[in-house]
This record gives C-alpha cells, sequence and structure tokens, in this order.
C-alpha cells in the first residue's frame, strides 16, 4: 500500500505536464466549451481516449512501439499533414469578416460532425502516441503489476480533471468571447499553434 500512492502522484505529475499543454485536442475542447455545444461528449471522448492510451501504455504498448522505428515515423508525418491542414481551417477563420461574430462564429458543429472533429484531434495526433503512450508507457514500466495501476490510474485522473474543467470552464469565458477580435485572435492562435505542432513534427522533435 506504501507504495501505491506515490506511485499515484507520479502518474498524475507526469500527465499533468503533458496534458497542459497547448495542442489542437485543448484548443477544439475549449472552442467547444466557449461555444456551449456538446460540451459533455466532446470532454469524455477525449478523457476515455487518452484512459484507453493511458492503459496501452502501461500495459508495455509503448516498449511494443518503440521497438519499431517505421510505426513512429508514420504516425509524424500522417500527425504532421493533419495539423498542416488544420491550422489552415483555423486561419481562414480568422481572416473571413463572417466569422468576426461571437455568436454565429462558423455553422455549429452537429453531434456527428463534433465527434468526427475530436476522435481526429485525438487519435490522428502523434503527440499523443509519441507522449502519452510511449512516455507514460515506458515510466510506467518501471514498476511492478499492481504500482503500475495505480500509476496508470494517476495519469488518467488528470486526463478527468482537465477535460472535464477545460470544457465547463471555458463558459466562464464566454463574456470575452462576445467580442469579434477574440474569436479571430483563438484562431489564429489556434492555426499558429498547429503549424509548430507539425513544424516540430517534420524535424523529428
Amino acid at each position: 500500500m506504501d507504495g501505491l500512492l506515490p506511485a499515484y502522484l507520479q502518474g498524475f505529475a507526469l500527465s499533468a505536464g503533458l496534458i497542459v499543454a497547448i495542442g489542437a485536442q485543448n484548443a477544439f475542447v475549449l472552442r467547444q466549451g466557449l461555444r456551449r455545444e456538446h460540451v459533455f461528449v466532446v470532454a469524455t471522448i477525449c478523457f476515455v481516449s487518452d484512459a484507453l492510451l493511458i492503459a496501452l501504455g502501461c500495459a508495455g504498448f509503448g516498449t511494443l512501439v518503440q521497438a519499431h522505428p517505421a510505426l513512429v515515423a508514420a504516425v509524424r508525418w500522417i500527425g504532421a499533414a493533419f495539423l498542416i491542414a488544420y491550422g489552415a481551417r483555423s486561419a481562414w477563420a480568422a481572416l473571413r469578416a463572417q466569422a468576426l461574430d461571437a455568436a454565429a462564429a462558423a455553422a455549429p458543429l452537429s453531434r456527428r460532425k463534433a465527434v468526427a472533429s475530436v476522435l481526429a484531434l485525438t487519435w490522428l495526433n502523434p503527440h499523443v502516441y509519441l507522449d502519452t503512450v510511449l512516455l507514460v508507457g515506458g515510466l510506467a514500466g518501471r514498476y511492478a503489476e499492481t504500482p503500475r495501476a495505480a500509476f496508470a490510474a494517476g495519469a488518467a485522473s488528470v486526463s478527468a480533471l482537465w477535460f472535464y474543467g477545460l470544457a465547463y470552464g471555458a463558459a466562464w469565458l464566454a463574456p470575452l468571447f462576445r467580442r469579434p477580435l477574440t474569436w479571430r485572435a483563438l484562431d489564429a492562435v489556434i492555426a499558429l499553434t498547429m503549424w509548430a505542432i507539425a513544424a516540430s513534427l517534420l524535424r523529428g522533435g
């Protein structure tokens, strides 16, 4: 029992350091929260997906992927292409005049499109595999089976707190995002962030 709490806390701290970084998935969750569109569904998909990936990594999948460099390279290139395209879409939204109306900034997403978008941003994001699966899984491999489960639980706990907190906490920022300039700035930041991540992946980072 004494070894479970340190393992849990280490998993919690590691996951917190990884998940808080701005990325495509977090930007989408924030945007949906601000628009109050399919908030619970989007946050739940992110949490469940993250928990599954953490479980895969902690079960030894990280070691398997590390043994196949070609798989890592494929994930990197596919993910970079996806992020470039997503960034271009956000840049276009920032430039269009009709996107400046906070109440009608882009057409509302249907539940189906929101689900498809968040699944793509989650499962096609190479950082999910390079960080969550490989890094978390690699560190979890140092533990025996029971402490490893506590480590995974700590990492998954952060996902739940972060995604639901980000999605529902975004509503408090709604007054700020009624300003047209704020929507333009958000789309511009999202575009630049996506391109920066893609560039780091193409450099092999």
